[in-house]
């Protein structure tokens, strides 16, 4: 994350009105308004495969991309593929299962594939261009959040973990299952709720894990916050394959960025500080929602998000960004 900023620096400030939301919040989509009451919400996303399965690889690489447009409480209107494809394994048939699951997952999201760009390359790699909408008024950012407000997660931790443990060949055909089914989840229903329900920040759970993600919410917001951790849902069998070290490097990298924002107590031990910082694919909705409306927003989500845990709260800013108990 910091290697990150050190190169965002270097883009040229934006300076124009219609801009909302551009690179320097570290939200998860650009919002750029087109009418008073109307803004286009634009993101891109794509990885190389993290499951052996190519249908698979292609329903939670659209997932994962549709998701930062619900992040923002926008309606996605339409995507484009983007792919990187070995050439010589055209006539193997992998690809055609690869934008077959994407397609059904935009299918599902209600979302046409309008076309997408291509090119040779040694590795597989897939994802969407994702166009979505949203009023201005009622766009959801990683800025808004209050102190009091509770946070609320929506898909369980560790399938970062899970795909190291793929790529080893060790993991459960049980725990992978699990983990593919929870990626392949769409946000939408999460989205719908924290829109309904009037959330003051949100973010979706990616790359820099549970707490890179909460760091940049609270940055935004100028706010600290305490986690519980054993209120936070791990995937099946995540913590046997932390010790059995599958661990990507990705996830170990999030932990050493942090050491100066994250507090830990002692009793926290290494696989619950490796899982709060494992880098996730397709995550849930991370949302801060004032008390007087988490029972109702806990009630919409019921039913619409894997899970809808309440893992922790915020409070004015303090010396310890993130406090984990």
């Amino acid at each position: 994350m910091a290697e990150l900023a050190h190169v965002l620096r270097h883009m040229l400030p934006v300076d124009d009105p219609n801009a909302l939301v551009g690179h320097s919040t570290g939200d998860d989509a650009a919002v750029y308004r087109i009418s008073e009451d109307r803004a286009l919400v634009v993101t891109a996303d794509f990885f190389t495969p993290i499951v052996d399965d190519a249908y698979d690889f292609g329903r939670i690489a659209a997932a994962n991309a549709l998701s930062d447009v619900y992040a923002m409480g926008a309606r996605p209107l339409f995507a484009l593929n983007l792919v990187g494809f070995p050439r010589r394994l055209l006539p193997e048939g992998i690809l055609e299962e690869i934008l077959r699951g994407g397609s059904e997952v935009a299918r599902a999201a209600g979302v046409p594939i309008l076309g997408g760009h291509t090119i040779d390359d040694a590795e597989p790699k897939y994802g969407m261009v994702a166009i979505g909408e949203v009023d201005p008024a009622r766009m959801v950012t990683n800025a808004g959040a209050r102190p009091g407000d509770v946070l609320v997660l929506t898909k369980p931790l560790g399938s970062g973990i899970v795909a190291t443990a793929i790529k080893a060949g060790t993991a459960p055909a049980s725990v992978v299952d699990a983990a593919v089914a929870c990626m392949a989840t769409l946000n939408r229903g999460a989205a719908e709720a924290m829109v309904a329900h009037g959330v003051s920040a949100a973010t979706d759970v990616t790359g820099f894990g549970l707490l890179g993600h909460l760091r940049s919410m609270l940055r935004a917001s100028g706010l600290s916050a305490r986690i519980r951790a054993s209120d936070v849902p791990a995937l099946e069998g995540v913590r046997e394959l932390i010790e059995a070290g599958h661990v990507p490097g990705g996830t170990r990298r999030n932990l050493q960025d942090l050491a100066e924002d994250v507090t830990f107590a002692a009793d926290i031990d290494d696989a619950t500080r490796t899982l709060l910082a494992d880098a996730q694919t397709s995550g849930g909705l991370l949302m801060a929602v004032p008390p007087s409306r988490l029972e109702a927003l806990l009630g919409a989500l019921e039913g619409a998000a894997p899970v809808a845990a309440v893992i922790g709260f915020l409070e004015k800013e303090t010396a310890e960004r993130i406090q984990i108990d």
